[in-house]
């Protein structure tokens, strides 16, 4: 393991990177019933055994390229400290109303609590009520936590602790918590809106990583639907306003609540390069009613809100001209459509112009060829029988039949809290 502390820097979606947290999937997706599916988030669910190589793809990739880090490690790490590993378990069993099993986890060791906090506690029958109820465990599985992106979020120097739209995925952001505040590897200053805001609207702000892009040091770009709330965008504001620094940009883009795969900003828009961006055209670029909004803030106030006609145009206002490459590529609305709903506009950069997406999109991917990405098969960028040089554009694509059917693609998978600062 690392000596050196890594501090997190994150001012870009885009910068190369150099520290990455994710999740390989495990018997907590097979933990999974088509009862238990609706209720996890999930439309389907998977097979572990085919999504787990395909996962194994995503991870060589950036084990190749970054510092990659398990959270089940990180976890298991922070809870060989006594005091951590109290005040966590309490809030977990407090939050999920499970404090009857607090003292028997309190006796499990780090390597084991750390798995069952993440696939799940099994429900002792050792009571009447525990041995007529329906559920098969007293904590259940965390179905979601593969989509690390969601719970925490890297912006600069600090993390901001998601709060999530669901209480199912509540867990996920107090696990990531406590890694940022307690491992020792790692140097951050983390912001919970539960903390930080003590009001009643606090109990309506939501704001999810998959809705919060880096688009420059001095520019945020947030989406607001189903899983961010306004109020949690406004909660971003404020952090931004409490600092009082000269200027900066937030632009909020708003998304429609149907269908499903538009949950998140980063399923119909993610920056590729300084100048280059995945769009799903008919909600970015298209004539709708939904709202592109640019907010800015200067000096701890905020200055002017004004609405833009899409996110490209407001970006380009802004000194971040960006070429978009269409999800699905050019030909017709309905390989548009079929490639969005399997994650065809959820990208994920190593280096600028350097990503990671599904090759099962075949149009977006040989749209992205047209604009001079070199494909490059993850097998083989694993195996070092391709190779990339710094200035090159390429996406490495990876298995996705069975892990894109979770809802979620490479940016989801993902969580950054390094990147190596750009110059512009």
């Amino acid at each position: 393991m690392m000596s050196e502390r890594l501090k997190v820097n994150v001012t870009s979606e885009f910068g190369e990177l150099e520290g990455v947290i994710v999740h390989t999937p495990g018997l907590e997706v097979e933990e999974m019933t088509p009862e238990t599916a609706k209720r996890a988030l999930y439309s389907d669910i998977l097979n572990l055994a085919v999504a787990g190589k395909e996962y194994q793809q995503l991870k060589g990739v950036l084990s190749k390229v970054s510092n990659c880090f398990e959270v089940k490690d990180l976890l298991s790490d922070v809870l060989t400290n006594d005091t951590v590993r109290s005040s966590l378990l309490q809030e977990i069993c407090h939050t999920e109303g499970a404090l009857d099993i607090l003292p028997s986890l309190q006796e499990i060791n780090a390597k084991e609590l750390a798995a069952q906090l993440i696939q799940g506690v099994p429900i002792k029958r050792d009571n009447l009520t525990r041995y007529l109820s329906q559920e098969r465990f007293s904590l259940a599985p965390l179905h979601n936590f593969l989509f690390t992106r969601d719970a925490s979020m890297s912006f600069r120097d600090e993390v901001v602790i998601g709060k999530m739209a669901n209480k199912v995925r509540d867990r996920e952001a107090l696990i990531m918590e406590a890694i940022f505040n307690h491992h020792p590897l790692l140097e951050a200053k983390t912001v919970n809106p539960l903390q930080t805001n003590q009001s009643n609207s606090s109990r309506e702000i939501m704001i999810e990583g998959g809705d919060f892009q880096v688009a420059r040091e001095d520019v945020l770009v947030i989406g607001t639907g189903l899983r961010t709330s306004t109020t949690g965008i406004d909660f971003i504001l404020e952090q931004i306003q409490s600092k009082k620094e000269k200027i900066r940009h937030v632009i909020v883009q708003e998304l429609p609540d149907t269908p499903e795969s538009f949950i998140h900003l980063d399923m119909v828009f993610t920056f590729l390069d300084r100048d280059t961006c995945m769009v799903y055209e008919p909600l970015i670029l298209g004539t709708n009613r939904y709202h592109t909004i640019h907010i800015q803030i200067e000096n701890g106030k905020v200055s002017h809100i004004t609405e833009r006609k899409n996110l490209p145009k407001a970006l380009k206002k802004l000194g971040i001209d960006l070429k978009p490459v269409q999800c699905g590529g050019s030909k017709d609305i309905w390989t548009q459509e079929r490639e969005q709903w399997h994650s065809g506009a959820n990208f994920f950069a190593i280096a600028p112009g350097q990503i990671i997406g599904y090759e099962r999109n075949v149009n977006t991917v040989e749209e992205l060829n047209k604009h001079g990405f070199e494909v490059i098969k993850a097998k083989d960028f694993i195996t070092g029988n391709a190779e990339i040089t710094k200035e090159q554009k390429c996406v490495i694509t990876i298995a996705g039949s069975e892990l894109a059917r979770g809802g979620g693609g490479a940016r989801c998978m993902t969580m950054p809290f390094r990147r190596k600062p750009l110059e512009w």
